[in-house]
């Protein structure tokens, strides 16, 4: 499991980026990669510690701690290290799907619970898969298993996001027809017009895309099930129906002149960039969008920081974020204890380049917006935000944000963005199904199952848990296609 002593021997070194000056000027993909001798010196880090939680995704306090994919990272370290990387790729393909994503948009879990990071720096894992899985890109070694058997059994997935990726693939391998349906013009879900391109290249989408459907796999775009198809019409033509459709339902910030012009929510502003450049081949940027405007984004996670780094690449003329909770600390609390995730602060690419264009950091913490203050024209023109405190409810326990009397504070913005997360699945695609739903409008199954309460309808993915992170969503997609596989056939070898 890498070099004995190495992670004594070798400090971690993460690959450069471009620099702030440079990325702002386009939405290409920033960061480099280590050269091979470096990257097994940081493989090399790995160290045989035993109790690799890095692997274990299991929930503790709540949160994930390690991979939920259960990736086996001191093998493929290991091999890393011995400058294998065909069966670094051949080890790290048999429990995920597509580590091409995850490498460039996952916030690491496996290197939050690195044992080596409990005293020191955890092992670059996420660096290494990255290397593994473009080095087998580069080498032909990706393919898209076929099945020569087919079953005879068919399988619709509305939604192309990772979860219905995943799902199409397995289930595909296994020998079934599989047809994916996407509302969207292009294939990805939130991959494609949810992530923003600087973060994850689309043509790494469409690599991976080409490769399923030479191997059997049917996408149809621009049908949105549930309006231009009907839940029976789908139910009738296929043997089993994965519901892959995000928790897209977002949430609101209802306050005093909502309806002013200049307020959209977060993922529909990006998807919208997003569509403009692929549209475009990246040969006109939407700066109408945001040049030369005060913008300001409610909602300090990473949909949030997305939005600071487009505004900036759009020209925008200063960018605000507002977070309703307190600043995290620098370094664990005695609360947060590893292995549990860190509840740390991060400082992410969008902030780093808002303190390089702006010389300070975008994010106000404790604060959120009280109205939306608009002209004579019904556009927005500024904001009334609000500090806040927590405050214990004395019926529940819970701790709650409450406004400080007298914190007003009146700041320009013409252009608003709600990043506050979302509520759960969109109702006319539950309604249409028929499924039940649990208290956040997920859809409702049984405990460790992706089958809802409608014969033959499976769900995966956020709208099955909730908002979470693409490596969820992966592991969600592969567990619910060996669930499917195995009530089609009677058993499943997925």
């Amino acid at each position: 499991m890498g070099k004995i002593g190495g992670f004594m021997e070798y400090d971690r070194v993460n690959s450069a980026t471009i620099c702030e000056e440079e990325r702002i000027k386009n939405f290409n993909e920033f960061h480099g990669m280590l050269s091979l001798e470096e990257e097994k010196k940081q493989a090399a880090r790995c160290m045989d510690c035993g109790v690799p939680f890095c692997q274990a995704g299991r929930m503790i306090s709540g949160m994930a701690s390690g991979c939920p994919l259960n990736n086996l990272v001191p093998e493929t370290n290991d091999l890393v290290y011995r400058g294998n990387l065909a069966d670094a790729y051949r080890r790290l393909a048999i429990t995920h799907s597509f580590p091409e994503f995850t490498s460039r948009v996952c916030p690491a879990l496996c290197e939050a619970a690195c044992t080596c990071g409990e005293y020191s720096e955890p092992v670059c894992t996420k660096e290494n898969e990255k290397t593994i899985i473009e080095y087998a890109f580069e080498h032909g070694l990706v393919k898209e298993r076929k099945s020569d058997i087919r079953t005879g059994k068919k399988v619709a997935v509305v939604g192309s996001g990772p979860s219905g990726l995943a799902a199409a693939q397995l289930l595909n391998r296994r020998g079934h027809e599989v047809t994916v349906y996407e509302r969207h013009d292009r294939v990805g879900g939130l991959l494609r017009y949810g992530i923003p391109n600087m973060k994850l290249d689309k043509s790494v989408i469409d690599r991976r895309v080409k490769l399923m459907e030479e191997a059997g796999v049917t996408f149809i775009t621009g049908k949105d099930i549930g309006k231009d198809i009907s839940a029976e019409e789908l139910s009738s033509k296929y043997d089993a129906v994965v519901l892959a459709c995000g928790a897209s339902n977002p949430r609101d910030i209802k306050a005093p002149g909502r309806d002013a012009k200049g307020i959209y929510f977060a993922v529909d502003f990006l998807g919208r960039v997003t569509k403009q450049l692929l549209d475009s081949e990246f040969k006109e940027f939407p700066y109408e969008m945001a040049k030369d405007k005060d913008v300001v984004i409610i909602g300090g996670g990473d949909t949030g920081n997305d939005c600071v780094g487009t505004c900036i690449r759009l020209g925008a003329k200063s960018v605000t974020q507002l977070e309703m909770m307190p600043q995290p600390p620098v370094e664990r609390a005695a609360n947060n204890p590893w292995p549990e995730w860190p509840r740390v602060l991060k400082t992410d690419y969008g902030q780093e380049e808002a303190i390089y264009k702006f010389g300070h950091d975008p994010r106000i913490y404790q604060t959120t917006v009280k109205e939306f203050i608009k002209d004579k024209k019904g556009e927005l023109k500024e904001l009334c935000i609000v500090s806040l405190k927590p405050e214990k409810d004395e019926k529940t326990g819970r701790m709650n944000m409450v406004p400080v009397e007298g914190s007003e504070k009146i700041i320009p913005a013409q252009l608003v963005l709600i990043a506050a997360g979302f509520l759960g699945s969109e109702i006319y695609v539950t309604d249409a199904f028929g499924v039940e739903l649990d208290g956040r409008t997920n859809v409702k199954t049984a405990e460790g199952s992706y089958k809802s309460s409608k014969d033959n309808v499976y769900v995966v993915g956020d709208m099955h848990r909730g908002q979470s992170l693409v490596v969820w969503a992966i592991a969600e997609g592969r567990k619910a296609a060996a669930e499917i596989d195995k009530n089609l056939m009677g058993y499943t070898n997925l």
